[in-house]
């Protein structure tokens, strides 16, 4: 490999000449040889849309000249665009402040930059770190890359699985099924009922994450290093946040209290609660419809589910409900996740949380594990759910729990006494409540109509 020489202020270092990054990067490159979980790229372009951003801020506020504004944003457009994304090879192990990533940015955007003007006139930190501290930036791209990822990822795939069950209520209007709680036979319900439960979960859910982007929008940047602002211009970080608005198309606002900014992370904690309360209803979504699904002979068998691949090695024919159980095990790894982002916001000192890289790695895995893994089980299996309609009313007609609308009639005790005789001779409600003398046929019949029941 050709390399050439990088100098910074601990002297020089070989860095691989076909990349960009310099020598900062080099060092914390072999100095964390730690897993092989390498910075998410939408935390790397929310850092690059700070960069853009500054550039602009600091130029029109006189500190930094045009020639040098312009070939900034244009590098930095380049990592936006996905240019650039072989130059950024630090692992999230690194220094809890994600300083070793800010630099990383920073020294492709001055080479990249330097590279576009023919000259080596631009410096990663004196120009494209000017008026940011790390301690800034990464919280506050931390914050830009949560809020995208959220609302132009994860929401629109929410509401098209919530559209798919939208269609599926009106399609099996009318279907009358047993429902169930305890694991146990319950009283009927429809199918369309049952569904809408599904559906009105990710609609809270979707509104659940609609009411974190308020905190996720306020912004960390112009603490600067401990909150106090130190070589930032006095509008700094207001004209930062209209100018981040503009870049990304969102509402973005100053923090006000910038030392919470630094040192708190309760926006993310707060936003990947929502993500958490998701999980938790895809786990419920995805267990019942495999449920419901199993058999096909010895198991509920009351809908079908798209047949996408075998799935014995050993069972010829055996077809199981894969993507019921890939959206289960991201649900799983969403909870442990939430763990983490939770323990790691809590451990700040004093003016800053040194715990940031695991808190947005851990935030932007949820969000993608979330958005492709409802997307897959929207695609792979929601749309495709079919009905069995005759399993479906053989379960009805032989429950016992039709009894409940005895109640009004008989009384609790007599209902308990035609369901008990029942399960136990293995006759019918109707045989039971007619030879216990409780009720006659035609009454029986009057009672015990499940479409009335949902």
């Amino acid at each position: 490999m050709d390399y050439r020489i990088e100098r910074d202020s601990m002297g020089e270092i070989k860095v691989p000449s076909d990349k960009y990054w310099g020598a900062q990067t080099q060092r914390s490159f072999e100095n964390f040889k730690v897993g092989s979980e390498i910075m998410p790229l939408d935390q790397i372009k929310a850092i690059a849309i700070v960069k853009k951003a500054a550039a602009i801020v600091n130029h029109k506020i006189g500190k930094l000249d045009q020639e040098k504004a312009e070939a900034i944003k244009a590098a930095a457009d380049e990592i936006i665009e996905g240019k650039l994304d072989d130059n950024f090879p630090l692992v999230v192990w690194q220094t809890g402040s994600g300083t070793q990533t800010n630099m990383n940015v920073n020294e492709v955007i001055a080479n990249r930059a330097n590279e576009i003007l023919g000259a080596k006139i631009i410096h990663p930190n004196d120009h494209v770190n000017m008026s940011q501290s790390s301690n800034d930036v990464y919280p506050t791209a931390m914050h830009i890359a949560a809020v995208m990822s959220l609302e132009e990822t994860l929401i629109p795939e929410i509401n098209a699985l919530i559209d798919t069950f939208l269609e599926l209520e009106e399609v099996n209007k009318g279907i009358i099924k047993t429902g169930r709680t305890h694991l146990q036979d319950a009283t009927p319900i429809s199918f369309s009922q049952e569904i809408s439960g599904w559906r009105t979960m990710l609609q809270m859910s979707v509104e659940m994450i609609k009411n974190t982007l308020p905190f996720l929008k306020e912004l960390a940047i112009g603490g600067t290093a401990v909150g106090t602002g130190l070589n930032s211009h006095k509008d700094y970080a207001s004209t930062m946040a209209l100018e981040i608005s503009k870049l990304t198309g969102k509402e973005f606002s100053a923090d006000n209290n910038k030392f919470h900014g630094l040192s708190s992370k309760d926006a993310m904690v707060f936003a990947h609660g929502a993500l958490k309360a998701l999980a938790a209803n895809a786990m419920k979504i995805a267990n019942d419809v495999r449920w419901m699904a199993g058999g096909p002979r010895c198991g509920l068998n009351e809908i079908y589910i798209p047949e996408n691949e075998p799935g014995s090695s050993i069972m010829p024919g055996k077809v199981n409900p894969t993507q019921c159980e890939s959206l289960t095990m991201v649900s799983c790894q969403v909870m442990g996740n939430d763990m983490t982002i939770g323990m790691a916001a809590s451990q700040g000192n004093f003016e800053l949380n040194v715990f940031m890289p695991v808190i947005i790695y851990n935030f932007l895995q949820s969000v993608s594990l979330l958005s492709s893994g409802i997307s897959s089980f929207n695609s792979k299996c929601a749309v495709g759910i079919t009905v069995n309609k005759e399993k479906m009313k053989e379960y009805v007609d032989k429950s016992l729990m039709l009894a409940t609308a005895l109640n009004p009639k008989i009384g609790y005790d007599n209902a308990a006494k035609v369901v008990k005789t029942a399960f136990k001779e293995g006759i019918t409600l109707k045989e039971a409540a007619i030879k216990l003398e409780i009720l006659t046929e035609e009454e029986y019949d009057q009672i015990i109509k499940p479409e009335n029941m949902v």
